[in-house]
């Protein structure tokens, strides 16, 4: 069975003081219908870079260089502005995590969910704000007409966030693009928030990328996980399977999780940092934060290794008993 999305080989670049740099490197990933698939890593890893390449909605000083974006059998990289435009938001929906930007500060909130429906052809007004009051209601709001009537700035980031995702799930859409949903919220609106993306998926098939970096939320509500590094996917994997990791990066990432048990000690932390796409180096771009790195891993990325089921780029990936 064909895939619903396929993203194979894309690379991208930025545009910074008259040069290019590269800050997608051969990323290439699939997402089945009606699956959840969780995309992991550190903040400037290209995890939200990787979202605005498949609908094309980068910034202007990024361009896509090479490899495709597939969509239902459709080379979606290939596609001009008013081809695309009719695939966002009809079958491709995005929750951006730049919230304050994302919604019109001029606009109230329910005219702004209800264009969805009016893009979409839908002339009926009361029909349109009554399944944009449902949708509101759906996310947790108590007075959802109040949210309806009321402009961005009367309301919190949490509650612009649950707008946010009212808006790119009220057409529900094939492909649900979720970056940070729930980041800076309570854990009942998180949970809001989590629990409708899992209802559109149960009910209506619609499969969801959700970018994260709570790794508990990814393992909680996703199917297979994908975990980033430096514009490389280096491990991919079954959900339940990501806190037994492959890559020393990912293991490192799960350490730094605060637990319970370990209650007024020192929070680990990944040593280090991101390398900046203005970086040069050659090999496994985790090499000079990995305890476990050799000099071959500073020579050549690492070929893709599969090891029960699961898919990991590195020279010495952990097993057994090594990644406690």
């Amino acid at each position: 069975m064909a895939h619903l999305l396929e993203v194979n080989n894309l690379n991208a670049g930025v545009k910074k003081d008259g040069k290019l740099f590269k800050i997608l490197n051969g990323v290439s990933f699939s997402i089945d219908e009606g699956e959840i698939v969780g995309l992991a890593g550190e903040s400037g890893c290209g995890k939200s870079m990787t979202a605005l390449s498949i609908p094309n909605l980068l910034p202007q000083n990024v361009k896509i260089l090479g490899g495709e974006v597939i969509f239902n059998g459709i080379p979606l990289t290939s596609m001009n502005e008013k081809e695309l435009s009719y695939i966002r938001g009809k079958e491709i929906s995005v929750i951006f995590q730049d919230i304050r930007q994302s919604l019109n500060p001029l606009l109230r909130v329910g005219g702004q969910i209800t264009e969805m429906l009016e893009l979409a052809g839908s002339t009926d007004k009361e029909a349109n704000k009554s399944a944009a009051l449902e949708t509101l209601a759906s996310l947790g709001f108590d007075e959802p007409e109040k949210i309806f009537d009321a402009f961005p700035h009367q309301l919190s980031g949490g509650m612009c966030q649950r707008v946010m995702t009212a808006i790119a799930a009220i057409r529900r859409p094939r492909l649900l693009l979720a970056d940070e949903p729930s980041s800076a919220l309570d854990l009942e609106s998180q949970q809001h928030i989590l629990s409708l993306l899992a209802d559109m998926n149960r009910k209506y098939k619609t499969s969801v990328l959700i970018i994260s970096h709570d790794l508990s939320i990814i393992r909680q509500f996703c199917s297979r996980f994908l975990v980033m590094y430096a514009g490389r996917i280096i491990e991919e994997g079954q959900a339940g399977t990501l806190f037994s990791p492959l890559h020393p990066y990912t293991n490192a990432l799960i350490k730094s999780i605060p637990q319970k048990e370990k209650k007024g000690t020192r929070l680990e932390s990944v040593h280090g940092k991101v390398p900046s796409i203005t970086d040069k180096f050659s090999g496994c771009p985790f090499a000079p934060r990995c305890a476990k790195a050799q000099n071959i891993c500073t020579q050549s990325f690492p070929p893709q290794k599969e090891i029960n089921g699961a898919k990991v780029h590195c020279y010495f990936p952990l097993t057994g008993d090594s990644n406690g």
